[in-house]
Parts: structure tokens; sequence; C-alpha cells
């Protein structure tokens, strides 16, 4: 299959007392653990992507600190193989306190719906490759884990 455009995603990494932000969502009918995050629209910036994304998912702002990684290996999209996809991350910090929903467990959906997403933390250090669904978000759990 012939790969024809790139699919740039961008994604926020929030962290408080050694935990971490994390997205459950169903994506393609299926239960998903990613960072939040989602897609570059044409004509915005990364940072700018991101800020959208965060008032978009979570309804609140947050400030981009810093770059921590950007896909530097050939991943093809599972929604759409002719893609590339292109993942940067970011750390950043919510402007405000908490004022999303957060889940007290993996999959704790409000509606059961079609298209669903829940928000939770998790502690970095018991956190591994194996618990993210995309493997780009798994290599940055790699990463973190060196780190933290």
């Amino acid at each position: 299959m012939k790969i024809d455009r790139f699919n740039v995603r961008v994604y926020f990494l929030i962290v408080e007392e050694d935990q971490i932000l994390l997205s459950d969502e169903i994506l393609g009918g299926k239960n998903s653990t990613k960072f939040p995050g989602g897609g570059l629209e044409y004509g915005e910036g990364l940072i700018e992507a991101a800020q959208r994304e965060a008032l978009e998912e979570l309804g609140q702002e947050i400030e981009v600190l810093e770059h921590f990684y950007t896909t530097d290996f050939f991943i093809a999209s599972r929604f759409r193989p002719t893609d590339q996809i292109i993942s940067v991350y970011y750390f950043a910090k919510l402007r405000d306190e908490v004022s999303f929903r957060l889940a007290r467990k993996k999959y704790d959906w409000q509606r059961h719906e079609e298209r669903e997403e829940s928000f939770r933390w998790q502690a970095i250090n018991t956190l591994t490759p194996d618990d993210m669904t995309f493997e780009t978000d798994a290599e940055v759990v790699r990463r973190l884990r060196d780190i933290s």
C-alpha cells in the first residue's frame, strides 16, 4: 500500500504530583487509552493545535511548557493505512484547577455512546507501554519512564 499523505497529531502531557493525565476513548468501535490531543488542522500551528484540542476535549485552557518528543520512526495510521502518522508531544499544564470530569477507573464512561471519552490520572511509575493503544504513545511512556 502506498502512503500518500502525512497526518500530524499533537498531544499534551499533563503531569501533576508524579501522575499523568490519560484519555480513554472509543475509537473505531474499540476501547483505547492514549494521551489527550488530536489532529493538526490546516493553517494551524502545533502549539495552537494543542491548545485547541485541550479546549475541545477538556473544556479548559492549557499552557504549553516544552516539547517532549516527535515521532522518529515510520508508522501508518490504523484508521487510514495510506496516512503516515507524525505525532508531536508537549508537556503542558492546566491554567486552572481541574473542572472536567475525572474518571475513577479505566473506561469509566458516562453515557456508553459510540464516541465516548473520559480522563483519569495514573501514576507514571505504574504506567507501562502496554497500557497504551498506539505505538507512538507507548514510545512516549518508555521515554517518560526513563526520565522519572
